[in-house]
């Protein structure tokens, strides 16, 4: 249990008492029922494993009927919780920066043959050149990252991915929004360090930097290996007659021999990887045509350069002599500290797994059998505000391990998983602003002999061309 008297200890309850009763009032329908259905995820022995399940749960008042109810005909206005998410204690890496992770997350449905709005998702399989495109709903997440080897992020906004949208736009449109609420809620100020904004390789960082450059934001996002780019244009020379040139000499990534001198090169000592050495070069930008996510740019494509970086490790946990690293970053003057620091921030993108790994095996996030988008959408809403109130009690638990599990040395480094754990011992201590119930019967329910007659009806599955086509064709499911 807590102590009252301890002064940290209380504006943390305070904290997270005060994020209770304001996600209480984005809920404008079946407000009780969806608010003792996120206690009963944080409060459930063990992983959710079934919806219906989490009915029976000592925190959720309510029958399995208001609870299925509460998923399908319950609203959740999503603007104003993103603002009260927004408003919570952001964590800040190196020099007070924020950097904001982007990535995408599958929640697969492919026996759902009846719900609308699915794609076909990348999955990885075990074993090399097993992946498979399996039909599910992608949600495309922004999160805050924190420094350090840790398994926390910040989740700040999540968008499912619609048929007719593209990825690098979605995420562009969800980082604008992030960005703009952190400014209004005081997160930044001008003078701060710029905000820098990690992706994989499945985002065009050039895209993003041109969409977001009236913003106080940086692009780092990882490259292919086979990747060819370009340094600037060398000077046009007097009496030169056409057209000028607007690149110069090539650089291909898997010709060392188009590799002038680097900008920087550091070498770095490791603990889990031994020796990282970096190198960088300076002014580099991709050659743009009017294709892909630049089809519809209206006039010349622009020269967006950047930074590339190669980095090169001497190992990987579990694995050999790992293939070489290649970033871009929107920026043409990093110094070498800056080089170290963003390789170092790249890896640090992956603690997003780890957040999408607990939201799924713990908190059940992709266990619910849900036929329609909108009801799927009100869930990961739900998911994101049960793991926000974990992150927000992460210091006031106690650390309720299992009888073979080693004592944790640091109470303030405690995993999600364990802070979930204790989370019930300390949930009579914050707010509880959801109403009891009332008394109620049970509905006459379908009359005798009278089956439903209204067959659900079969979706397609795929992307929608401009043409409004889905794709569903074997060569274009990675569409």
């Amino acid at each position: 249990m807590i102590s009252v008297h301890d002064a940290g200890t209380a504006g943390a309850l305070g904290e997270s008492s005060r994020f209770r009763q304001e996600f209480y009032q984005c809920l404008t329908a079946r407000a009780d029922a969806l608010f003792e259905l996120s206690d009963a995820v944080l409060c459930s022995q063990g992983p959710v494993t079934s919806l219906v399940e989490l009915s029976l749960a000592a925190e959720h008042r309510r029958g399995h009927g208001a609870l299925y109810d509460s998923v399908n005909q319950g609203r959740i206005d999503i603007g104003r919780f993103r603002n009260v998410v927004a408003r919570q204690q952001i964590p800040r890496c190196e020099g007070g920066r924020i950097v904001l992770a982007i990535d995408v997350s599958n929640w697969l449905r492919p026996d759902a043959n009846t719900s609308p709005e699915r794609l076909f998702c990348h999955t990885y399989a075990r074993g090399k050149g097993q992946a498979q495109m399996i039909p599910g709903w992608p949600y495309s997440f922004v999160a805050a990252l924190e420094p350090g080897r840790t398994s926390w992020t910040a989740i700040l906004h999540a968008q499912r991915l619609g048929p007719g949208e593209e990825d690098t736009a979605v995420a562009a449109a969800q980082l604008r929004v992030v960005v703009e609420e952190l400014i209004a809620v005081g997160h930044w100020r001008e003078g701060d360090p710029q905000i820098w904004i990690v992706g994989d390789s499945g985002y065009d960082g050039p895209r993003l930097a041109f969409l977001l450059a009236d913003l106080p934001v940086r692009v780092l996002v990882r490259t292919r290996s086979d990747r060819v780019m370009a340094f600037p244009a060398p000077p046009r020379a007097a009496g030169t007659v056409g057209r000028s040139a607007r690149h110069g000499a090539e650089f291909k990534f898997k010709d060392s021999q188009t590799w002038p001198d680097p900008t920087h090169g550091t070498t770095t000592q490791t603990t889990r990887y031994g020796t990282a050495q970096a190198r960088s070069w300076d002014r580099l930008h991709p050659k743009l045509t009017h294709r892909g996510t630049w089809a519809d740019h209206d006039g010349e494509v622009p020269i967006i350069e950047g930074t590339v970086i190669r980095l090169q490790v001497d190992r990987l946990p579990g694995q050999g002599t790992p293939k070489p690293l290649w970033l871009w970053f929107s920026d043409t003057a990093a110094t070498a500290d800056d080089v170290d620091r963003l390789w170092q921030t790249f890896l640090r993108r992956f603690d997003l797994e780890h957040t999408f790994r607990f939201l799924k095996q713990t908190l059940g996030w992709t266990k619910p059998r849900i036929r329609t988008p909108g009801a799927a959408d009100r869930w990961t809403w739900l998911i994101i505000a049960a793991y926000t109130q974990l992150r927000l009690a992460r210091g006031l638990v106690a650390d309720v391990r299992r009888p073979w599990e080693p004592r944790t040395r640091d109470p303030r480094r405690l995993t999600p998983a364990q802070t979930r754990r204790g989370f019930r011992n300390i949930r009579p201590t914050m707010v509880l602003p959801a109403g009891v119930p009332k008394p109620s019967h049970p509905g006459p329910g379908r009359p005798p002999n009278s089956p439903n007659k209204q067959r659900a009806v079969v979706r397609h599955v795929g992307k929608i061309t401009k043409t409004d086509t889905p794709v569903t064709t074997a060569t274009n499911q990675k569409g």
